[in-house]
């Protein structure tokens, strides 16, 4: 977590990026520096450190809507969303309290909750952006009904900031869950694959379902009433530190994370058949998200995720220098170049980060 203090450094910054863009100098945008080596190709560019941009600029507990600057924090913000009983729904990855705000929207960065509570990206409702000529962009609002731009907003999720430097982040927030059990089975994974998406598709507080190591791991989170209900009916052995293996699951922390081996995140459909999967092999988000640790080809699992309906990308290790995720179709691939384009003209931000092209 920074500790530089808070203050609105959008100027100083868009004003580094005018004398980028005219001495042709590429940048590469860093806050907390969590996910430098996570999700995309590597960039060698100077860093544009904007970690000190930082701080709430409006919060509204009543609206459940919060607006901050790209530099803040998760960890400041879940503190003071805890507070008035409040949370970031999508569950994202801390990392140790370095992970920010803009580099979360910027990775499309979201925890076991997803399925249930969204992602970062249907959750922001509006960003003000820097330009790759230093100029300040707005879209989108602060409440939900101001959709102006909003998918513009949302453009910026999964970008990696090739677009643009994110300035402020207005989301959706929720309110905290009263009441957490973990549940936790034995069975296999083809077992626990069905197992969760019949659960999934039952009127119940689930918030987590995740196979690891030959065990179904269950999360209901809400009402204690309901909770409790739910977890009488569904059996299973209650996990003491159930709490610390979604913390951990989270924020990549479980052993099966730990270590130099490659890994990969398959995103597919939550009822795609188990064909073989390479192991070893961890299921989350009642099966749309598969990690796999070890050395494998990007084209041999693109083509498995693809018959899964999905796709697969390299998140950590192996070569980083060579594409880490499928490549688009050509007309998304025009596209995508038309909007760096339209929001980089000079090329400056993150190049070759997201592909080798862009």
């Amino acid at each position: 977590m920074t500790d530089k203090p808070d203050r609105d450094q959008g100027e100083e910054i868009a004003a580094r990026i005018r004398d980028a863009a005219a001495s042709g100098q590429a940048l590469y945008i860093q806050a907390g520096g969590s996910k430098r080596a996570l999700l995309g190709r590597e960039c060698l560019a100077p860093v544009l450190d904007v970690s000190g941009h930082s701080g709430i600029i409006d919060y509204q507990p009543s609206e459940l809507v919060l607006t901050a600057r790209a530099g803040t924090p998760l960890a400041t913000l879940q503190a003071v969303l805890s507070e008035r009983g409040q949370e970031l729904p999508f569950d994202p990855p801390l990392f140790a309290g370095r992970a920010t705000l803009g580099g979360t929207l910027a990775c499309n960065l979201s925890g076991p909750a997803r399925p249930w509570r969204g992602s970062v990206r249907d959750l922001v409702l509006g960003v003000q952006l820097i330009n790759g000529s230093g100029e300040m962009l707005r879209f989108g609002g602060r409440v939900m009904k101001n959709v102006a731009g909003y998918d513009v907003s949302r453009l910026q999720a999964g970008a990696l900031g090739t677009l643009g430097v994110l300035s402020e982040i207005s989301l959706k927030v929720l309110p905290r869950a009263e009441h957490t059990i973990t549940l936790a089975y034995d069975m296999p994974a083809a077992q626990a694959l069905t197992a969760m998406n019949q659960r999934a598709a039952s009127a119940a507080p689930l918030s987590g379902a995740c196979w690891l190591d030959g065990k179904l791991y269950l999360r209901l989170a809400g009402e204690p009433g309901a909770v409790t209900h739910t977890a009488r009916n569904w059996g299973g052995e209650a996990v003491a530190e159930g709490d610390e293996f979604w913390r951990d699951l989270r924020d990549l922390r479980l052993p099966f994370f730990a270590g130099d081996a490659p890994l990969w995140r398959l995103s597919v459909k939550p009822t795609a058949t188990l064909a073989s999967p390479p192991q070893p092999v961890l299921l989350d988000w009642c099966g749309a998200q598969r990690w796999l640790r070890g050395e494998f080809r990007l084209e041999a699992l693109q083509q498995q995720a693809a018959i899964a309906g999905g796709n697969a990308t390299l998140v950590r290790g192996g070569d980083r220098t060579a594409e880490v995720q499928p490549p688009p179709d050509p007309v998304s691939r025009r596209l995508q170049q038309r909007l760096k384009h339209s929001f980089d003209p000079h090329g400056i931000f993150n190049p070759g980060r997201l592909y080798g092209w862009l």
